[in-house]
């Protein structure tokens, strides 16, 4: 039987597990078997930028944060597997999905984002999307087209009331 002291210690990765969750925008479940310290050393770099963190607990103590949130990881929480947390939403997401294309090792399982479970594909399509910058870009590019089409527009009437 359990000393009080483990099982106390237990609850209390539990507890660090769930605030973990709690306070996460974006949580990725991934399989880590094959990939050398280096490899994961690198990884830990890039998403502490992102503002995220990995770490790697115990299947069973993550099961049971995981049913304390009344979420369902059935058949993912098998063999060695590590989790991210992150503070951001997308920018994690495309860390991680950036560096599984580039280690074939590494398999993203599956994902939290902001409180619901999501799955393989739905993180793909979140690690699609631009990033701020690109987004702002795009709506800069877009105001500009308009911006331009009322000076063609201003000047075409401009014009046309000069020949009247």
């Amino acid at each position: 039987m359990a000393s009080a002291k483990v099982l106390n210690a237990k609850k209390e990765v539990v507890a660090e597990i769930t605030d973990k969750i709690k306070n996460s925008e974006s949580v990725i479940l991934f399989q880590y078997q094959g990939l050398t310290v280096s490899d994961l050393s690198t990884l830990r770099g890039k998403l502490r930028d992102a503002n995220a963190e990995v770490k790697v607990y115990k299947n069973t103590l993550l099961k049971r944060a995981i049913d304390d949130l009344n979420l369902s990881l059935d058949g993912f929480l098998e063999g060695p597997n590590a989790i991210l947390f992150g503070k951001d939403l997308l920018e994690p997401i495309k860390v991680i999905a950036d560096f599984a294309k580039e280690h074939e090792k590494m398999e993203i399982r599956v994902g939290i984002i902001s409180g619901s479970v999501a799955d393989i594909k739905t993180i793909e399509e979140y690690a699609s999307i631009p990033s701020r910058d690109g987004l702002l870009t795009m709506f800069a590019g877009g105001l500009i087209e308009h911006v331009r089409n009322l000076a063609i527009g201003l000047n075409l009437l401009a014009e046309q009331k000069e020949e009247n």
